[in-house]
């Protein structure tokens, strides 16, 4: 129990927890009850990059049940879990990670409520399939009666003034005025060249990405939980919206950029895209002239 009165009394001082640690490491020294009110995360896609070593994808998602597991039971059943994950591949044949993972959040009992597909510009460009442009979300929750703040993550309508044709609301505005639901395809910018967020982590995930999902799925004042927390993006979004956050790293070089990041957050100083940035209009580039060699 020293752990968690020690993790407690971190997080009350500082707001933002992050240790240079395997997850399992930190999860097995808290008790098996819960805690986290959201867990946020996107873990390695067993695909050889730097942090993470590759294994067969059995074990791959062997290793994934055993960390959800262990998080499952820690997380309050009002609270969520949200896995954002894409795609592992091997002699160029691909497999979903959501198809692999799903199983292992149905077998604890949870209930998927989205499986959010987030879509994004730029990435590698393949040649025997089409290029890969998005990942998927699965929002996962533990019971029935789970925070939902619509109201927080609503999008400007596409036709406000648009009014019922028929009915005994016939010729009322039928939308609302806070907006539309944000629906389950979200067109946001990832992290690469000059974007604003950019560190030196490969696979950065936008904070916009986050900072939705934390606005609509907890409240003020509640705990984050990210097991692999890279440069610290949850942390960004989880602060930004006056949440409480701990997470953990196994790289000492990326926990030193999540602290930095961290710290500037706790400021107000850090930048990210806003979510409601229009996404950039590539007409608007000179590029996009067609070169006369291709005439």
């Amino acid at each position: 129990m020293s752990n968690i009165r020690d993790l407690e009394a971190d997080i009350a001082k500082n707001k933002a927890v992050i240790r240079n640690s395997r997850a399992e490491e930190l999860l097995d020294s808290l008790p098996e009850s819960p805690i986290f009110d959201l867990v946020v995360t996107s873990p390695p896609y067993d695909i050889g990059k730097p942090y993470e070593k590759v294994q067969p994808l059995k074990d791959y998602v062997a290793w994934q049940a055993e960390i959800i597991k262990k998080i499952v039971v820690r997380t309050k059943e009002s609270g969520s879990i949200c896995w954002q994950v894409g795609n592992y591949v091997n002699d160029g044949c691909v497999r979903p990670l959501d198809i692999e993972l799903a199983p292992i959040f149905y077998g604890l009992g949870l209930k998927l409520r989205n499986r959010i597909i987030w879509t994004f510009g730029h990435g590698m460009h393949a040649k025997r399939r089409f290029s890969g442009r998005h990942e998927t979300i699965l929002w996962f929750t533990k019971g029935d009666d789970y925070t939902f703040n619509l109201d927080a993550v609503r999008v400007p309508s596409k036709y406000p003034g648009k009014r019922h044709f028929k009915g005994t609301h016939k010729g009322e505005l039928s939308g609302n005025p806070l907006g539309k639901n944000p629906e389950d395809v979200w067109n946001i910018p990832n992290v690469v060249g000059n974007h604003i967020e950019k560190t030196a982590h490969p696979c950065q995930f936008p904070v916009g990405l986050v900072r939705r999902l934390v606005l609509a799925l907890t409240n003020e004042g509640e705990l984050v939980f990210d097991p692999f927390a890279g440069s610290a993006s949850t942390a960004v979004a989880a602060l930004s919206c006056n949440r409480n956050f701990v997470g953990t790293e196994i790289d000492r070089g990326y926990c030193k950029i999540a602290r930095t990041r961290i710290a500037k957050a706790m400021k107000g100083e850090e930048k990210f895209r806003p979510i409601d940035k229009p996404v950039y209009d590539p007409k608007n580039s000179n590029l996009s002239i067609r070169p006369k060699e291709w005439s």
